[in-house]
């Protein structure tokens, strides 16, 4: 016996079960975390340093908490935000917004970990993590004698 996932065919509009079903299928719930954002993260590894920067709009640098640990870079940032609205006799409306995010990498032991530097610029943060000079490939020609 084979078992069918049976949906009701509607002829006049075929359109809307299609809308319908991807809009409020289950499975876009499971992808979505209704209240929560992690930052968009990119890293580039350059001759000279790694850089990496992360999009936080309307974020301050003060909201930013940067810590590394055992070569375990952690970027968090956490922002809470409370506003009411009387009017007299009528309503009170109270808002709560509570919103953050952590991320963490592992730096290379390849890093010079105490000149790492940090920027926060027209909403983004950019992480520069320079290289030991060790790690700094040179390349160099040689002549043949």
């Amino acid at each position: 016996m084979t078992l069918l996932k049976w949906q009701k065919d509607n002829k006049l509009a075929p359109g809307l079960n299609f809308f319908f079903n991807d809009w409020f299928d289950d499975s876009y719930f499971d992808k979505v975390a209704v209240g929560t954002s992690i930052p968009a993260v990119n890293i580039q590894d350059n001759e000279r340093d790694y850089t990496v920067s992360i999009a936080a709009p309307g974020l301050k640098k003060e909201d930013f908490k940067l810590a590394l640990n055992h070569n375990v870079q952690t970027i968090s940032s956490e922002q809470s935000s409370e506003k009411e609205d009387k009017e007299e006799g009528k309503y009170t409306r109270k808002e709560y917004n509570y919103s953050s995010f952590s991320r963490s990498f592992t730096i290379p032991e390849t890093v010079e970990v105490d000149q790492i530097d940090a920027k926060y610029e027209n909403g983004e943060l950019k992480i520069v993590l320079p290289k030991k000079e060790k790690a700094v490939k040179v390349v160099k020609e040689i002549a043949v004698s």
